[in-house]
């Protein structure tokens, strides 16, 4: 098999994916995409309300 430049040996073609991780670059990054649809105070309080909950079954088991 002859070489073919900006490919690797398994066929993945170079520049195309340099220029797809340069593209991504721009976007929003995976964990700060939900960070900002994230209500801080929200999650605080349902977890107060779940370890209160927890607090009451865990006395109820037994």
């Amino acid at each position: 098999m002859a070489k073919q430049p900006n490919k690797t040996q398994s066929g993945t073609n170079v520049q195309e994916v340099r220029q797809q991780n340069a593209q991504s670059a721009g976007q929003g990054q995976y964990g700060t995409e939900f960070a900002s649809e994230t209500n801080v105070q929200e999650v605080k309080e349902r977890n107060a309300r779940a370890e209160a909950q927890k607090g009451k079954n865990s006395g109820n088991s037994k």
